[in-house]
């Protein structure tokens, strides 16, 4: 598949997740509050790392448009499976008790890690002497 094509699913996928965070936070902050103590940090977590990368994401999708590398390419990747496997295995876990998909918590979390290791190797290229004047 085309990066082309795979930015348009990310920034649908932008648009799902942003609004996702929200809601899911706004439930939280209410009927959320019963929930044991345990569960409400694991959920917390989830939704704030969600919402975080979701909004890395859509910047390094914006950086893309203009700037179009394979660095930002595959940064972006890791933003996406990586919000699946981190906040996604949490909400698994949480809500339908799938306790075996924790195992690929620990691997979202590195994708977000790597993901945002890899605008390193842009910086040189978008803010070097030349450009900036």
């Amino acid at each position: 598949m085309k990066s082309v094509n795979l930015m348009r699913i990310y920034v649908l996928f932008v648009g799902i997740s942003g609004c996702f965070s929200v809601l899911f936070g706004a439930w939280f902050a209410h009927a959320g509050q019963g929930l044991p103590e345990s569960v409400q940090f694991r959920l917390m977590n989830a939704q704030q790392y969600q919402f975080i990368h979701t909004l890395a994401l859509l910047s390094v999708i914006a950086l893309y448009r203009y700037h179009p590398s394979k660095w930002l390419f595959a940064s972006a990747s890791c933003f996406f499976v990586g919000i699946l496997f981190f906040s996604g295995s949490l909400y698994i876990k949480t809500f339908l008790g799938f306790a075996a998909i924790g195992k690929i918590t620990p691997l979202g979390g590195m994708l977000l890690a790597l993901g945002w290791l890899l605008t390193i190797f842009v910086s040189n290229k978008l803010f070097n002497k030349e450009r900036i004047q």
